[in-house]
């Protein structure tokens, strides 16, 4: 149990923040005051880790402009992927381009999902944010509760949302593959790396999977957070002047 007092904790802080903001809201918007905090919320924890997400993109960009010293390293080693391997990280060593920074944004992102999940899943923010609805349907619902006409409604909605922020996800990754030479900051030859190379690119339909399983409140929260992502990759990985005189 005391392994989850430090989740059971944040989960009722961010109860009492999203309930505030549901309490601000509800002028605004009435019923969905609720479902509009999460929202916020979802907004604010991706602003926290903003700063981060600005060093995976500079990451990035070191990465890609280090593309030609790469192929000219998989020529080299073709046949040694050990030598490959250590030739390979230590040329993002020397260039400050550190081939795992682009899994921090996730990976910190984890965690305030969690408290999403125990916090409507489990009752920890209370019945009150449970028994909260978004066009007549609780947020505390799970798909697997039952389908009515507004269960399938809003469900078919946000999944669909979900399915078209997959596949442009899924597109960027290939593009962005095609452009460094590499898959998430992982060399391309190598043991394994084409097995790697077609499953990179499925990884952002997970989020349609999760969101099969959990609670409404917690396919909002994927919803918003996937696409605050796809906005930051229309902003931030948007071509360089440089990038276009490249070309």
């Amino acid at each position: 149990m005391l392994a989850f007092a430090p989740l059971h904790a944040a989960a009722s802080a961010a109860a009492t923040v999203v309930t505030w903001l549901a309490g601000t809201l509800e002028p605004l918007t009435g019923g969905a005051a609720t479902a509009a905090a999460i929202v916020l919320f979802t907004i604010g924890v991706r602003l926290l880790i903003s700063p981060l997400t600005l060093a995976q993109v500079r990451g990035e960009r070191r990465r890609a402009a280090l593309a030609p010293e790469v192929c000219e390293l998989q020529r080299r080693h073709a046949d040694d992927p050990a030598r490959l391997q250590s030739e390979l990280f230590g040329l993002y060593r020397r260039a400050g381009a550190n081939p795992v920074a682009g899994c921090l944004p996730a990976l910190l992102q984890a965690p305030f999902f969690l408290v999403m999940y125990r916090l409507f899943a489990t009752g920890d923010g209370g019945p009150g944010l449970l028994g909260e609805r978004l066009a007549g349907v609780p947020l505390g619902w799970h798909l697997g509760d039952g389908l009515t006409g507004p269960v399938v409604a809003v469900f078919g909605v946000l999944l669909a949302a979900l399915l078209l922020l997959a596949w442009y996800a899924s597109r960027r990754a290939r593009r962005a593959a095609a452009a460094t030479g590499t898959l998430a900051g992982t060399p391309t030859e190598g043991p394994g790396a084409a097995t790697l190379g077609r499953l990179v690119p499925l990884l952002p339909y997970s989020t349609v999977l999760v969101a099969l399983v959990v609670p409404l409140a917690a396919v909002l929260y994927l919803v918003t957070t996937t696409a605050w992502t796809a906005l930051e990759q229309v902003v931030l990985r948007r071509p360089q002047p440089a990038d276009i005189d490249a070309r």
